[in-house]
């Protein structure tokens, strides 16, 4: 086992435990991704925060361990033979974490491509679509006259939203029992809330998904996982 403690991330975000994962993160829906993982799979590990700013973000400390200068990001010290794994990209990190616990990603090949699917669903429509959402009807972008890149992303939410539901119809989560796929798509439906948007994509209209949302607020782990790290 190599620990992290050389790397240039923990002269900023210096480890108490160098023995246990890293998690360099920020609760969004990006980030609670990884910190709801690590609490269901209850692997020991150790949270940072990095403050969505430049000054955190574009530090080179950060920018050491993620070019692209996102959250969140990890470092196993105890990754592949041993080695310490320096790893970003949330959805990579979550089919890391998946396999190295064996756990919330199925071993059967035909079920392990289909939750890999929906996860990919996740990180290339939901994720984006529901961004620009929210960019452009609460964030700056709401302050754009022309109404077709609102109109544009509120029906492509709608659509997206059509599709989890039609998934969700007579199983409890997305491909039957609960894995990475939901612990992914799980923010990102509860960040329509935050958004003031559940009215404008008629919420509502989607009981499974609705159900499905409810489910996944209510696991111990993802409450925890929630507010990790804190933001205050």
């Amino acid at each position: 086992m190599t620990f992290p403690d050389d790397f240039p991330i923990n002269t900023r975000w210096p480890a108490k435990n160098p023995s246990v994962l890293q998690l360099y993160s920020f609760p969004t829906p990006n980030g609670i991704k990884v910190s709801i993982m690590l609490e269901e799979i209850g692997l020991p590990y150790e949270a940072h925060k990095v403050i969505l700013k430049p000054e955190d973000t574009h530090s080179p400390e950060f920018l050491s361990l993620n070019p692209n200068n996102k959250i969140p990001a990890i470092i196993d010290p105890d990754g592949p033979d041993g080695e310490a794994l320096p790893l970003w990209e949330s959805g990579a990190i979550l089919i890391y974490l998946a396999e190295k616990s064996g756990k919330l990603l199925p071993k059967d090949p035909a079920k392990r491509y289909q939750v890999i699917q929906w996860l990919m669903f996740q990180m290339g429509g939901v994720g984006p679509i529901f961004g620009q959402l929210g960019y452009f009807y609460k964030n700056a972008g709401r302050e754009i006259e022309d109404p077709r890149p609102r109109s544009r992303y509120i029906n492509e939410v709608k659509r997206l939203l059509a599709v989890i539901e039609k998934q969700l119809e007579g199983q409890d989560w997305i491909c039957g029992d609960y894995s990475i796929a939901d612990i992914a798509l799980g923010g990102w439906l509860r960040v329509l809330d935050h958004y003031g948007a559940r009215d404008v994509v008629e919420w509502i209209s989607f009981p499974n998904t609705v159900a499905y949302l409810d489910r996944y607020l209510a696991r111990p782990a993802v409450q925890r996982g929630l507010n990790i790290p804190p933001r205050d």
